[in-house]
């Protein structure tokens, strides 16, 4: 029998993932270039018994989004730019509190309204360091529309498993092109979902670490009463400033997701094992310097592409190693320079890395890469 196939924007494909993934609850505030991803949920949730609500800005849409998580549904959103900035306050209340949910964030321009209709990868520093304090932060960055369709997937089974938020940051370029799409048939894609407590309802602590770094999560009006707080906690939910706990609960929180990196990092690497110069790329731009590196060898240059999937948390020990035998890094990307320095970072002075960095709302394209690939010495 022949899969279903079908000609998709992006943020549609963002939309079908999450429905494939389970999602049944969705809250957001219309905002460009993300505003599709609330429209196709809008029609489909309500024919899967799903609730589809419409806030009255960003901040009540990522509170909503909580709320829904914690009554047992998977949960998404979706903004863009100002929008991302609104939700921050709760992305780190949904951190400590420990509430799985997804949020799409198309990249546009900026700061503040920016270039509202422009392609833009200037938001990868926000999904890390947006809101305050330490916390575990997972964000994936697609390349096509395909892999929007299925790092959607992977971003509920992420969140679901770490019982975290997890970001999903495309740029306008992918969110808005068509392409064609190939639906994965049911139970062909792994869908994962949240521990529920194996606990009798007088016995259940929200936070009891004897389960391990991530504790069950149960739901309201299932039976199970708990306390949330955006306040540091004891097990059972409840405030505390003790400093033993506070300490040991704030590193448990970033060690489920950075020690679990190699479960969570995900990425492409691209004729890069001979390579002399390696173009690191995500989103639009990686199509770019894919295209860039295929014409580069054709000139006698060995290129190669390491693509990233997931940005957080960051695989830089492989760019380490590979840097070991590489003569240079090349980073193009639709921001300042934010991916440059942590590849700069990562691979510890053995090679240069050169940017090429862009925020007019044009894309990056191949030639200026190749040009770029010529000043490494």
């Amino acid at each position: 029998m022949a899969k279903k196939v079908a000609f998709l924007q992006g943020n549609e494909a963002a939309a079908q993932g999450a429905l494939y993934a389970g999602c049944k609850f969705f809250a957001g505030y219309p905002i460009t270039p993300s505003t599709e991803v609330a429209e196709v949920m809008s029609v489909e949730l309500p024919k899967v018994g799903g609730k589809f609500i419409q806030m009255e800005d960003e901040i009540g849409a990522m509170a909503a989004l909580i709320g829904g998580s914690l009554a047992g549904s998977k949960a998404l959103t979706s903004t863009s730019g100002p929008g991302l900035s609104l939700k921050q306050e709760l992305i780190g209340y949904a951190c400590i509190a420990e509430v799985p949910c997804v949020i799409v964030n198309v990249m546009r321009g900026g700061p503040s309204t920016g270039m509202p209709t422009g392609p833009s990868q200037s938001d990868i520093m926000s999904a890390k360091w947006g809101t305050h304090g330490d916390h575990p932060a997972i964000c994936l960055v697609p390349a096509s529309v395909q892999e929007l369709y299925e790092e959607t997937i992977r971003a509920f089974n992420l969140a679901e498993k770490y019982r975290t938020p997890v970001m999903i940051m495309p740029d306008e370029i992918v969110a808005h092109m068509r392409e064609r799409i190939v639906f994965a048939e049911p139970g062909e894609i792994e869908v994962i979902d949240r521990t529920a407590p194996t606990v009798e309802p007088s016995k259940y602590k929200p936070y009891d670490t004897s389960f391990g770094d991530v504790p069950p999560l149960a739901a309201f009006g299932s039976g199970y009463k708990f306390h949330v707080t955006g306040l540091n906690k004891l097990p059972d939910g409840f405030p505390t400033t003790k400093a033993e706990y506070v300490q040991a609960e704030e590193e448990r929180q970033v060690r489920k997701v950075e020690g679990n990196a190699a479960d969570i990092m995900k990425w492409e690497e691209y004729l890069c094992d001979d390579a002399d110069i390696i173009v690191v790329a995500f989103g639009s731009t990686s199509r770019s310097a894919r295209f860039a590196v295929d014409e580069a060898r054709k000139q006698g240059i060995k290129a190669g592409l390491f693509r990233l999937i997931t940005f957080w948390p960051f695989p830089e020990a492989r760019l380490l190693e590979l840097s070991k035998k590489a003569k240079g890094f090349i980073t193009p990307e639709m921001n300042l320079g934010m991916s440059h320095g942590v590849v700069k970072a990562a691979v510890e002075g053995n090679a240069p890395v050169l940017g090429i960095f862009r925020v007019d709302g044009e894309p990056i394209n191949p030639g200026q890469i190749i040009d770029k690939m010529k000043e490494v010495k």
